[in-house]
């Protein structure tokens, strides 16, 4: 009996999204478009990385490559080449692919190829999202730091007819990272429709925009529909909540449901700078939902997260992936805003790119960064004596001055902020932002805990899903004496946005009540996290150094305590315990006992 023959090699699977669908509206047109395809760009990109195509599999294609990088060099610029050849393509008519890719052993049979490797391999196609690329572990391992491109971790899939989870991971990267080096000639006039009407092109509103389109039904049962398009109108309607946000209606949006898209064209047709799209699929009692944001003009990936649960309540299911995608959203269309403003020139800046550029500097937390973001709120006043945000987040800047000792001239800079945080609640009673930041700092600055708790409750009330108001209401709920309110209220901020650029103000807010509760390890724990990320960060070194206190650790204890003194050579306790508007007197006491104890000075 002859010797099975095996090698190692990566394969790439590649699949044509919603073929079935375009071959049942027009077939020969779909057929030529795939051929055209094939011929102008597979085969070439093939060539130029020595892969060679082992079958066509109708939809899609199958691709042996001797390296994990030429395999994923090759799927990128498939996917940069095809994005490049439906650019003026209607929608509708778009060939767009998903693309897999894994390195393995594989059973060689002539020139066809077989084994799990090449089942991998086309089970991470079908979980990659249109126009994306997922790898497996194994090539997430040969190709890390050295192509121009992200990985990010979705965790260990349970894929159909494989044995066991496989590690996968979604690529990201830069268009201007992956020129197209293969033609990319217009569709002929054999793919192309007789008749193409002018694309409706709409400018842009002057605040972040997005469109949510339709998410795809992977589950392959119709009766899903209903709950696939719930998501999607409940994610609509509770982005519709931010009010610095623009939102196209559903009705826009869902005009593309069941079409083959180009998220460019959809950019340009609905004047959006960022599109949601998503999957949806059903596995016996469990749903996975997975979410893409890009940006639509250059087809950039900046976010995807992908969300499972049980469909024992199908409506809690719902409610519950609504709140996690909009309180994760929120935050990312604010870091790409900012990080759209930092690309821009500082020439002629609007009262908005100066707000975008304040919040990107008060995210740095040091005394430098707060005056530079100051300067660039009241630069947005300046512009536009209106802006109701531009006052709360000014305002601001001045809690966090107090929060960390910058304060020059105490009693003007508080009135100051309290100043502001007034006016933004005149101008905008109605904005959660603004009742968010305004309100903490009136409970904190003003020391009105009653009022800013009121304020902080109605934000909530009219956006649940606004991640830092959940922070400012644990926070205020730790000065009003409720330290395990105030846990699950930052906690439901942690999960809103668990990767926000304010989290240590979270966190640290976690060890403050964990210490009111005399919970002291996890006091320590909390705050010694926030202290790796931002070593200078004074409230976390001031919470470590009574935490060790109050366990009795006094060698750490006098450690943190001389790191307190070295960066705030002013501090005493009874300088310190006035900082925090406690209401309850036991609260009072048992932070200046561990401020004492750690070896502070009176």
């Amino acid at each position: 009996m002859a010797r099975e023959q095996r090698r190692l090699a990566a394969i790439v699977a590649a699949d044509v999204v919603g073929y079935s669908r375009m071959m049942g509206r027009d077939e020969s047109g779909t057929l030529a478009r795939l051929r055209e395809h094939r011929k102008q760009r597979l085969e070439p990109i093939l060539a130029r990385h020595g892969g060679r195509l082992v079958k066509l599999t109708g939809d899609g294609a199958i691709s042996e490559f001797p390296s994990a990088v030429d395999a994923l060099s090759a799927a990128i610029d498939i996917q940069q080449a095809v994005t490049e050849a439906n650019r003026n393509a209607p929608p509708d008519t778009s060939i767009v692919f998903r693309i897999g890719v894994h390195l393995g052993d594989l059973i060689v049979e002539e020139d066809d190829l077989y084994g799990d490797g090449v089942n991998i391999a086309a089970r991470l196609e079908a979980e990659a999202p249109p126009g994306g690329i997922v790898v497996s572990g194994d090539v997430h391992n040969a190709v890390v730091g050295k192509l121009k491109a992200k990985l990010h971790d979705l965790g260990a899939l349970s894929l159909k007819n494989i044995e066991r989870p496989v590690q996968a991971f979604r690529v990201e990267w830069m268009a201007e990272d992956w020129p197209v080096r293969v033609a990319a000639p217009p569709l002929s006039s054999a793919a192309a429709p007789a008749v193409q009407e002018p694309a409706l092109v709409l400018a842009l509103p002057d605040k972040p925009s997005i469109a949510v389109l339709p998410f795809q039904n992977m589950s392959g049962d119709p009766e899903q529909e209903y709950f696939v398009d719930g998501i999607v109108e409940d994610i609509i309607s509770a982005l519709s909540r931010f009010k610095w946000l623009f939102v196209i209606a559903r009705n826009s949006s869902f005009t593309y449901k069941g079409t083959a898209i180009d998220i460019r064209q959809v950019g340009r047709n609905l004047g959006v700078r960022y599109v949601l799209e998503g999957s949806i699929r059903k596995a016996g009692e469990r749903v996975r939902i997975t979410g893409q944001l890009i940006e639509a003009a250059s087809g950039t990936h900046l976010w995807a997260e992908r969300f499972e649960g049980a469909l024992q309540d199908v409506f809690e299911l719902q409610d519950r992936v609504t709140a996690s995608v909009v309180g994760e959203l929120g935050s990312q269309l604010q870091l790409a805003e900012m990080e759209r403003a930092r690309r821009k020139g500082t020439g002629d800046l609007t009262a908005y790119d100066h707000y975008l550029r304040g919040m990107d500097r008060l995210y740095v937390w040091t005394r430098e960064s707060n005056q530079e973001a100051l300067g660039y709120f009241l630069k947005a006043i300046e512009i536009d004596q209106n802006y109701a945000m531009a006052y709360g987040l000014a305002a601001l800047c001045y809690s966090l001055r107090k929060q960390s000792r910058w304060l020059v001239d105490p009693v003007c800079e508080n009135a100051e902020g309290v100043r502001l945080a007034r006016r933004a609640i005149e101008l905008d009673h109605d904005d959660p932002w603004v009742l968010g930041t305004a309100g903490f700092t009136m409970a904190y600055v003003a020391e009105e805990l009653e009022f800013g708790a009121e304020c902080i409750a109605e934000c909530l009330a009219l956006n649940p899903n606004y991640a830092f108001g959940w922070t400012f209401s644990g926070w205020v709920q730790i000065y009003l004496g409720n330290p395990d309110t105030a846990l699950k209220h930052l906690e439901q901020a942690r999960r809103l946005s668990p990767r926000d650029p304010g989290i240590m103000q979270l966190t640290t807010g976690c060890a403050l009540a964990h210490y009111f509760a005399g919970r002291y390890e996890e006091t320590v724990r909390l705050a010694e996290q926030v202290v790796r990320q931002v070593p200078n960060f004074l409230p976390a070194l001031r919470m470590a150094a009574m935490g060790h206190a109050m366990l009795g650790q006094q060698d750490r204890a006098s450690a943190a305590a001389a790191r307190v003194l070295a960066l705030d050579p002013e501090a005493r306790v009874s300088i310190l315990v006035p900082l925090l508007p406690l209401r309850q007197p036991e609260d009072r006491e048992r932070y200046r006992v561990g401020l004492a104890r750690a070896g502070l000075p009176e």
